[in-house]
C-alpha cells in the first residue's frame, strides 16, 4: 500500500550512500502517479524538502527534477509553509550553485506560492548577481512568477526593462531576459508598456538573433493579451515582405501560423491579400510552402468567408480573379509536392465552405489537383510522400462529403491507382475508400471483381504490410457489399487468410465484418480462431463473439407477413445470445470487466424478447376479433382499454398485454439511455448506434399507442425524422429509412381509418418489428476496442479503518465530509471528449433506528446534496455538512458523474459508501435518564445549553 511504499523510499533517503539516496529520490514521481492523494504527497514532498535542505547539490538537482516532473501534484501539498521554509533556507548559502538550484526550485513551485514576497525579493536580488549560473536561474524563476503573479510582473517589469536597455548587460543575457515580457499580460497598461519596449528593441537592435527573439515574444504577448493581435499580424507581414533575411521571414511565417490557429477571426481581407502577394512574389520554395501552410490553415476557418465577401460599395469580382485562387491554382501542379498539397487543400476548403455559384468551377480544379497528387505520391514509398498522400486523401473525403456529385470520379481514380500503388499507399487509399463508402453508397457491385482480384494478388505474400493491407481491403469489400456477401467472396477471403495470414489479421477482419453487419463471415472467422488462443479468457471472448454473430445471422432470414417463421428465428437468435452472454461473463476479468459489452448484449436480448412477445400478442389478437359495437361500448363504459374493441375477458387481457408491451419498450429505451450516459469513453459511432437502438424502442412504443391504445391523442410531430441530419454509416442510413417508413405507415393508417381496424394495426406492428430486425446489427468499435480511458478515484474523510465499521457522530453535531478525487486517464486523454467539471451527489439513508421515535422535521431526516467542482491538474476536492438528528445507523452514498465541455452529464461513477452511527449527546442522554427515573433536572443543569458548555 501507499504507506509501505513511502516507508521504503524513506529508508533509501536515510541511507548513507549517495547512490541509494538518488535512487530513492527519482522513484518518487512513480509513487505520486500510483497514489495521487494529498496525504501521501504532502508527506513525500516534506521528506524531499528535508533532503534538499541538508543534501549536496547533486541531490538538490534530483529533487528539482522530481518537483518539475510532478508539477501537477504540487497543489496537493497541505503544509505549504513548512515545505517552502525548508527549501528557502538554502537561498542563504554561500554556494552560488546551491542558490541557483533553489531559485529554480522556487520557480517550479510558483503555481502554489505566487505571492510570496521573500521569494520575489530573492529573485530580484539574484538578477544582480555576478555569477552567470545564478542569474540564469533567477531569469527562469522570474519568468515563472511573472506568469502566475500580477504583483510580481508589475514590480519586475521596470527592472527587466532597465537590464535589457542597459549597456552593461551582455547581449546573450538580453536574449534570455526578453522572453520574460511575454508574461506581462495581466492588465492592459502592463501589456502596452511591454509592447512599447519590444517595439523599441526591434528598432534599436536589428541583429538577426535579437529580431527573432523580440518578434516571438511580441507574438506570444499579443496572443495572451488578445487586444493587439491585428497590429501584430500587420507587423509580421511587414517583416515578411520587407526584411531580406530568410531566418526572420521563417520566424514571421511560424508566428503567423500560430495566430492563424489561435485567432483566425482577427484576420482581415487585407491581411490575407498581403500574404497571397508575398507568396506569389517569393522565389524560394521553402518560404512559399510556409506561407501556403498559413493560408491553408486560414482556408478552413471563418477567415475564408471574410475574404470572399466583397467589400461594401466595391464591384463584385469573379472567383478566379482573387489572388488566393490564382495562387492555389498555380501551386496545384508545382514540382514540390508539399506546395502542391497546400494548394490543393486551399482549393478543397474553398469548395467545401463557400457555396457561391462563381466558386463552383473550383471543384473541378480541386479534383484534378487531387488526382495528380494521388498518382505522384502513391508510387513513392518515402515518409514525406506518405505524409502528402494523407493530406490528399483527407481532402478527397472532405470534398466528397460536401459535394456528393464528385464522388464517382474520385472513387474511380482511387480504384484505378490502387493496382499500381505501393503497399503503404494502398493501405491509406483503402482507408479513404472505406471512409467515402461509409458516407455514400458509391461502390457498385461491378467494382467488387476488381477488389477481389487485388485481394488474391496481395494474399500471395505474408509480410506485415501485406497483412495490414489484407485488413484494409477486406474492410472496403465489406463496406461495398453490406447487405450480403456472396459465397464466392467468402471463399476467397477465407482461402487467403488460411494461406498467409496470422490469427491477429483474421481477428481484425472478423471484427470489421461484425462492424459492417456481415455476421455470417464473422461467425466463420471467429470459429476458426477458437483453437488458436492461449488464454481461457480469450477463448470465451471469441466464443461469445461467434454466438452473437450466429444469433444475428439467424435474423437475416426474416420475411414480412410470415410471423410464425419470425418467431422461430427470434427464438433461435435468443438461444445463441444466451450462450454468448454466458461466455462473455466468463471472459470478463477484474481489470477488464467488459461492462459496456455485457450491458449492450443484455439489452439486445431483452429487446428481442420484447419483439417476440409483441408478435405473439398481435397473433393472439387475431383469434379474438372485436364486435361491431366495440367503440360505442368503450365510450359508454369509459374504459380506455376497451376503446380498441376488446370486450371479452380474453380480449381485455390482450389489451392489457399491449399496454404492458408499450411500457416495456419505454423501459428498454430508458435503459439504452442509461447505457449511453455511462459510456463517456465511447466513440461517436458507438454512441450513435446505442441512440438508434433507443429510437427503435421509442418508435414501437409510439406505434402501439397510436394504433391501439390511444389513437386520438397520439402526436407525430415529436417523432418526425430530421431529414437534414448527416448520416455517417450505411447501418444508420438503413435504420433511418425503416424509421421513416414505419412512421409514415402508422400516420397514414391513423388518418385514413379512424379508429384503426385490429387487423391493419397488428399487421403494421409486426411488419415494423420485422423491418427493424432485418437491418443487420452493427457491433461498433467500442464493443471491441477502447481508444480513450477515463476513470475517477474517490477518497472520503473521515473514513473508518474497517469499511464495515460505522463512524460515530453525536446527533447534535454535523459531520464535515470531505470528498477528494483524482481523474485518471489512459494513453490518449480527451480523444473524444474532455471533463469540464465533476458532479458529486451525496445522499444518506437511515438503515437501522435506535432509541425512541421523536417528532422530527422531515428536513432533518434525509441528506440530499449536490456540488459541482472543476478538476485542476486532474484533482478536485470539496466538503459537505451532513445532519444526523435521528439516532441509528445511516448509510452515506457518494456518487460522481462528469460533465463534458458541451455541458452533457455522463454517469461514469464511481459510487462509494460509508456508514455513520448517530449517537445521543451525553447531556440529552442524562436529562432523558433523569426524566425516566422521575427526578427533575437540577437548576444548574437546566441552565446549561449546548452553547454554554463551550
Amino acid at each position: 500500500d501507499a504507506n509501505s511504499a513511502l516507508m521504503e523510499l524513506d529508508k533509501g533517503l536515510r541511507s548513507g550512500k549517495l547512490g541509494e539516496q538518488c535512487e530513492a529520490v527519482v522513484r518518487f514521481p512513480r509513487l505520486f502517479q500510483k497514489y495521487p492523494f494529498p496525504i501521501l504527497i504532502n508527506s513525500a514532498f516534506l521528506k524531499l524538502a528535508d533532503v534538499f535542505r541538508v543534501g549536496n547539490n547533486f541531490l538538490r538537482l534530483c529533487v528539482l527534477k522530481v518537483t518539475q516532473q510532478s508539477e501537477k501534484h504540487l497543489e496537493k501539498i497541505l503544509n505549504v509553509d513548512e515545505f517552502v521554509k525548508r527549501v528557502f533556507s538554502v537561498i542563504h548559502s554561500n554556494d552560488p550553485v546551491a542558490r541557483a538550484i533553489t531559485l529554480r526550485m522556487l520557480g517550479s513551485m510558483a503555481s502554489i506560492i505566487p505571492e510570496r514576497k521573500n521569494a520575489h525579493h530573492s529573485i530580484r536580488q539574484s538578477l544582480d548577481s555576478h555569477d552567470n549560473v545564478e542569474v540564469e536561474a533567477a531569469i527562469f524563476a522570474a519568468a515563472n512568477f511573472s506568469a502566475q503573479s500580477k504583483d510580481f510582473a508589475v514590480g519586475i517589469c521596470n527592472k527587466i526593462s532597465e537590464m535589457i536597455q542597459g549597456l552593461a548587460t551582455p547581449v546573450d543575457l538580453k536574449l534570455k531576459l526578453i522572453p520574460i515580457l511575454q508574461h506581462m499580460h495581466h492588465d492592459a497598461s502592463l501589456a502596452s508598456s511591454s509592447r512599447q519596449l519590444l517595439q523599441q528593441l526591434v528598432t534599436s537592435y536589428p541583429s538577426t538573433k535579437m529580431v527573432i527573439v523580440t518578434l516571438r515574444t511580441f507574438t506570444l504577448l499579443a496572443a495572451s493579451s488578445l487586444v493587439d493581435i491585428p497590429k501584430q499580424i500587420q507587423l509580421l507581414l511587414q517583416y515578411l515582405k520587407n526584411d531580406p533575411r530568410k531566418a526572420v521571414k521563417r520566424l514571421a511565417i511560424q508566428d503567423l501560423k500560430l495566430l492563424a490557429n489561435k485567432t483566425p477571426h482577427t484576420w482581415s481581407r487585407e491581411n490575407i491579400q498581403a500574404l497571397c502577394e508575398s507568396a506569389l512574389n517569393t522565389p524560394y520554395d521553402s518560404l512559399k510552402m510556409g506561407m501556403l501552410s498559413v493560408l491553408s490553415t486560414l482556408s478552413g476557418t471563418i477567415a475564408i468567408k471574410q475574404y470572399f465577401s466583397s467589400a461594401p460599395g466595391a464591384a463584385a469580382t469573379t472567383a478566379r480573379s482573387f489572388d488566393l485562387v490564382k495562387l492555389a491554382q498555380e501551386c496545384c501542379y508545382h514540382n514540390n509536392r508539399g506546395i502542391a498539397a497546400h494548394g490543393v487543400r486551399i482549393l478543397t476548403n474553398i469548395s467545401a465552405s463557400c457555396q457561391e455559384k462563381d466558386l463552383l468551377p473550383l471543384e473541378q480544379d480541386a479534383v484534378f489537383g487531387l488526382e495528380a497528387l494521388l498518382v505522384l505520391c502513391s508510387q513513392d514509398d518515402s515518409p514525406g510522400a506518405q505524409a502528402i498522400l494523407k493530406i490528399t486523401l483527407t481532402c478527397m473525403v472532405k470534398l466528397v462529403k460536401c459535394r456528393p456529385h464528385l464522388s464517382q470520379s474520385v472513387v474511380e481514380s482511387l480504384l484505378t491507382q490502387l493496382h499500381s500503388a505501393q503497399d503503404n499507399a494502398r493501405i491509406l487509399m483503402c482507408h479513404c475508400l472505406a471512409a467515402i463508402a461509409m458516407q455514400l453508397p458509391v461502390l457498385a457491385d461491378g467494382i467488387l471483381g476488381d477488389l477481389m482480384d487485388l485481394y488474391k494478388l496481395i494474399g500471395q505474400s505474408a509480410t506485415d504490410k501485406k497483412q495490414e493491407l489484407l485488413v484494409s481491403l477486406a474492410t472496403v469489400i465489406f463496406v461495398s457489399s453490406q447487405k450480403t456477401l456472396s459465397t464466392e467472396i467468402k471463399t476467397v477471403i477465407k482461402q487467403q487468410l488460411e494461406n498467409v495470414s496470422n490469427g491477429w489479421t483474421a481477428y481484425r477482419i472478423a471484427r470489421q465484418a461484425s462492424r459492417m453487419g456481415n455476421h455470417d463471415m464473422a461467425r466463420e472467422l471467429y470459429q476458426s480462431l477458437l483453437t488458436q488462443v492461449a488464454s481461457e479468457h480469450f477463448y470465451f471472448w471469441l466464443n461469445s463473439l461467434k454466438e452473437f454473430s450466429h444469433a444475428e445471422q439467424c435474423l437475416t432470414g426474416l420475411q414480412e407477413d410470415n410471423y410464425s417463421s419470425a418467431l422461430s428465428c427470434i427464438a433461435e437468435a435468443l438461444k445463441s445470445y444466451h450462450k454468448g452472454i454466458a461466455s462473455l461473463t466468463a471472459a470478463s476479468t477484474p481489470l477488464n470487466p467488459l461492462s459496456f459489452q455485457c450491458g449492450f448484449v443484455k439489452l439486445r436480448i431483452d429487446l428481442l424478447q420484447a419483439f417476440s412477445q409483441l408478435i405473439c400478442t398481435c397473433n393472439s389478437l387475431k383469434t379474438s376479433p372485436p364486435p361491431a359495437i366495440a367503440t360505442t361500448i368503450a365510450m359508454t363504459s369509459g374504459n380506455d382499454l376497451q376503446r380498441c374493441g376488446r370486450i371479452s375477458n380474453q380480449a381485455l387481457t390482450l389489451s392489457l398485454q399491449m399496454k404492458h408491451s408499450m411500457e416495456e419498450f419505454r423501459n428498454l429505451a430508458t435503459r439504452y439511455g442509461d447505457l449511453y450516459q455511462s459510456s463517456f469513453d465511447a466513440d461517436s459511432a458507438t454512441l450513435r448506434n446505442v441512440e438508434l437502438q433507443q429510437q427503435s424502442c421509442l418508435l414501437i412504443s409510439h406505434a402501439i399507442e397510436a394504433l391501439i391504445l390511444d389513437p386520438e391523442s397520439a402526436s407525430f410531430q415529436e417523432y418526425s425524422s430530421n431529414g437534414t441530419a448527416h448520416v455517417e454509416s450505411e447501418y444508420e442510413r438503413r435504420m433511418m429509412s425503416v424509421f421513416n417508413h414505419v412512421l409514415e405507415e402508422v400516420e397514414s393508417l391513423n388518418r385514413k381509418y379512424a379508429p384503426v381496424s385490429y387487423l391493419a394495426s397488428n399487421t403494421c406492428l409486426c411488419n415494423a418489428v420485422i423491418a427493424l430486425l432485418k437491418v443487420p446489427l452493427s457491433f461498433q468499435r467500442y464493443f471491441f476496442q477502447k481508444l480513450q480511458s477515463t476513470s475517477i478515484k474517490l477518497a472520503l474523510s473521515p473514513s473508518p479503518r474497517n469499511p464495515a465499521e460505522p463512524i460515530a457522530v453525536q446527533n447534535n453535531q454535523q459531520l464535515a465530509l470531505k470528498v477528494e478525487g483524482v481523474v485518471q486517464h489512459g494513453s490518449k486523454p480527451g480523444l473524444f471528449r474532455k471533463i469540464q467539471s465533476v458532479c458529486l451527489n451525496v445522499s444518506s439513508v437511515l438503515q437501522s433506528k435506535s432509541g425512541q421515535d421523536y417528532k422530527i422535521p422531515i428536513d432533518n431526516m434525509t441528506n440530499e446534496m449536490e456540488q459541482r467542482v472543476e478538476p485542476h491538474n486532474d484533482y478536485f476536492s470539496t466538503q459537505f455538512l451532513l445532519n444526523f438528528v435521528i439516532l441509528g445507523t445511516h448509510n452515506i452514498t457518494v456518487e460522481s458523474s462528469v460533465i463534458d465541455s458541451n455541458g452533457i452529464v455522463w454517469k461514469t461513477g464511481p459510487k462509494t459508501t460509508i456508514f455513520v452511527k448517530s449517537l445521543e449527546d451525553p447531556y440529552s442522554q442524562q436529562v432523558r435518564l433523569q426524566q425516566q427515573q422521575g427526578q427533575p433536572p437540577s437548576q444548574q443543569q437546566q441552565q446549561r445549553t449546548a452553547y454554554s458548555r463551550f
